[in-house]
């Protein structure tokens, strides 16, 4: 298993590779693959997952992500219709399709359901007119978001991922992406699970087979060209304990659908059984409430100003032991937020996590009076 990377808001989270080795990764046919817990933001497993590799119509995700954005924007409406461009319509004709029609005006939730289930291609470029202008101004957005999304390794040339040089990504990035999907638009992520679609009298079915296979996977996207393989995003809703964990798999480069699928399912079943989360702490929870040296109050209470949420191997929760490091002494004035030590969690005496932690309230200074009186304390001490 490689170093958990944490994507808490306040936090950054390290696992020591004396526990990561106690578990194995499992082995899974595929080019690259990574498996995140994204209700703590941990990558729990991956192979080679900053490789770069053709996402074919995973690149869709985006696209979905972008018209998301543009209807919580008002930008664009559920239920409002569109015209069908000549050039959406004869998009590959030897590619994935929805059958949207220039005669017929098409609404975007029909096109948000022909992109993400019967996985269309035109639809695609039609959702990218209507939400840029034309497709050549949507992938611009495309790589503008992927930049603020931290997807540093990627690169969109169009709406689809039809082969280009210029169309890459990650198995990493994907995550992030599919982990933002999942977290910003809930409402449209729904869509995902939806098993067949019928539009212009031609129903077809969603190729994520898992959605028939797997009561708790409720999305995301499948994708496959010649160059690329089979590939898949898969994600998985199961309660545990007091809280209900997602788990997402990025499958890249697979032999088959049939492959994807089951190696998919590998991966998830892998996580579920072989890891916990768990919540530490909760936000704004004092975790100690430290003296303060010449401030305007005598003790300033520290913590995390966001859950603390970690994924580790079943049994290793029992034998976590905390221990802060404080940056003593604590003098004024601290403003809130600012960071004032470290929180390791050690299990057997080795350090597992570390978690910054930081003051919850701003403390100001006191009179010259008080502060001269702390300096002699401070001077005897």
């Amino acid at each position: 298993m490689k170093k958990i990377i944490a994507a808490l808001a306040t936090s950054v989270l390290l696992m020591t590779s004396a526990v990561a080795q106690t578990l194995p990764p499992p082995t899974i046919a595929a080019k690259s693959w990574l498996l995140l817990d994204s209700t703590s933001g941990q990558v729990i497993a991956a192979q080679d997952p900053d490789a770069r590799v053709e996402p074919a119509s995973l690149t869709k995700i985006m696209t979905a992500y972008l018209t998301f954005q543009a209807i919580k924007d008002k930008k664009l409406a559920l239920d409002q219709k569109v015209n069908v461009s000549v050039k959406a319509w004869k998009v590959d004709s030897s590619s994935s399709k929805m059958f949207i029609d220039p005669a017929t005006p098409v609404s975007i939730n029909d096109l948000l359901h022909g992109l993400m289930v019967q996985s269309g291609n035109d639809a695609a470029v039609a959702l990218a007119e209507a939400v840029a202008g034309d497709e050549a101004a949507f992938v611009v957005l495309m790589n503008r978001e992927a930049q603020r999304l931290g997807m540093a390794n990627s690169r969109f040339a169009n709406p689809h991922g039809l082969p280009s040089p210029d169309n890459y990504t990650t198995a990493r990035d994907l995550s992030v992406l599919a982990r933002h999907v999942i977290n910003d638009f809930p409402e449209f992520y729904k869509i995902d699970s939806v098993k067949s679609f019928t539009y212009n009298k031609i129903t077809q079915q969603n190729r994520n087979r898992l959605l028939w296979l797997d009561p708790t996977v409720d999305g995301m996207k499948t994708g496959h060209t010649e160059s690329a393989g089979y590939c898949m995003v898969a994600s998985a809703k199961r309660p545990a304990g007091n809280i209900e964990r997602r788990l997402i798999s990025v499958v890249m480069g697979t032999s088959s659908d049939g492959t994807r699928t089951a190696e998919s399912q590998k991966l998830l079943n892998w996580g579920f059984q072989n890891f916990d989360t768990v919540k530490l702490y909760s936000k704004g929870q004092a975790i100690d409430t430290p003296e303060i040296w010449k401030g305007s109050q005598s003790n300033l209470k520290i913590g995390f100003t966001s859950d603390v949420l970690v994924t580790v191997p079943k049994g290793v929760v029992a034998k976590m032991k905390p221990v802060l490091e404080r940056k003593d002494p604590l003098v004024a004035p601290i403003a809130a937020n600012a960071r004032v030590g470290t929180l390791k969690m050690m299990v057997d005496g080795k350090p597992m996590l570390e978690l910054p932690v930081v003051a919850l309230q701003s403390v100001d200074q006191a009179s010259i009076f008080g502060r001269a009186w702390d300096s002699v304390r401070l001077w005897m001490k």
